[in-house]
């Protein structure tokens, strides 16, 4: 094989493995909701991370997230933290900032107090209250689910996402990859400054510095950056020379992984200064990494070599429909 080859095989190969790995693959399953519902304008949703409530005082963002049951079952603590987690995630996602969980919980008084627990631990951090929920005791096999609200000014939505746009990849780099699970916890290496990390979306959103956003979550990079780009069929090309990842982790696994915190942000030409600076300033990691295009593809771009991860103008990656298709 010429020397000029290999690098351009390892990244169809790595091109590949985001776009089939199980975590992306299993967002396929949401289009269950569009075949029961219907096609959606994605103004009201579904497509977003959560949904924009009109209430007489103002708007709301309100979401939900249901834990893998493995998950739970081998390791209900961390359960009971990536279920306030994934939320608070998803509500900093939308430029809003939480105002409290509520949550439930199915099984044995062992599991379901290491739950209670993680929770615990997770609202403490992220300084969040728990509201309410409901619990059930049972022996079988247990889950968890957990669903925020958070107020909003300036919503971000996969809806402003347009043409022109820079990619801003923001993540914290602290930790280490868990062995048994493809997840890399920042959380106890950021402790208190946690609260202030996911609120800083909501002050870009404000600023106008972010129009879109979405967290890095099961799907991987990629995945969840094809997930930010299918509505409107656009396409990025992502330098991976530029996306923040930490040291020693492989490439592959980091764009595979759940990280506690990883961003995906489209901000307008000329604002990109405006969008990592608060990021900086916190000691996270941010950077340009890409401009949305109207292409339909993602791609992935290391050195002069190019590979396709998605091409969303054939298949999208949750399969959610428009009213107007």
């Amino acid at each position: 094989m010429p020397a000029a080859e290999a690098p351009a095989r390892d990244l169809t190969a790595l091109a590949h493995r985001v776009a089939t790995h199980p975590g992306t693959r299993g967002k396929a399953a949401i289009g269950l909701v569009s075949e029961v519902f219907g096609g959606a304008d994605w103004l009201r949703g579904p497509g977003d991370d959560g949904a924009v409530v009109e209430t007489g005082g103002g708007r709301v963002v309100a979401c939900g997230e249901a834990l893998w049951p493995p998950f739970v079952a081998r390791d209900p603590w961390g359960a009971g933290f990536a279920a306030v987690l994934t939320n608070v995630n998803d509500v900093a996602a939308m430029g809003a900032e939480p105002l409290g969980i509520v949550n439930t919980v199915s099984a044995s008084e062992g599991h379901a107090r290491a739950a209670l627990e993680g929770m615990k631990r997770a609202c403490a951090l992220y300084d969040v209250p728990v509201l309410g929920g409901h619990l059930t005791s049972h022996d079988g096999e247990p889950s968890v689910s957990a669903f925020a609200l958070g107020s909003v000014d300036a919503p971000l939505s996969t809806t402003h996402v347009a043409a022109g746009q820079s990619l801003v990849v923001a993540a914290a780099l602290d930790g280490a990859m868990r062995p048994d699970f493809p997840f890399f916890p920042a959380f106890e290496q950021r402790g208190e400054r946690c609260a202030g990390d996911v609120r800083v979306l909501a002050a870009l959103a404000r600023s106008g510095a972010a129009v879109a956003a979405k967290d890095v979550s099961m799907a991987g990079l990629v995945g969840s950056l094809a997930m930010l780009l299918e509505w409107g069929t656009f396409g990025v090309e992502v330098d991976l020379d530029a996306v923040p990842a930490p040291a020693g982790v492989d490439v592959g696994d980091w764009l595979t992984c759940f990280p506690s915190f990883c961003f995906l942000l489209c901000t307008p030409a000329g604002r990109e200064a405006d969008a990592v600076g608060p990021f900086h300033e916190r000691g996270l990691e941010a950077a340009v990494v890409g401009r949305i295009d109207d292409t339909g593809l993602v791609r992935l771009r290391r050195g002069d070599e190019v590979a396709t991860a998605f091409d969303l103008t054939r298949e999208g990656v949750t399969r959610l429909t428009r009213d107007d298709r």
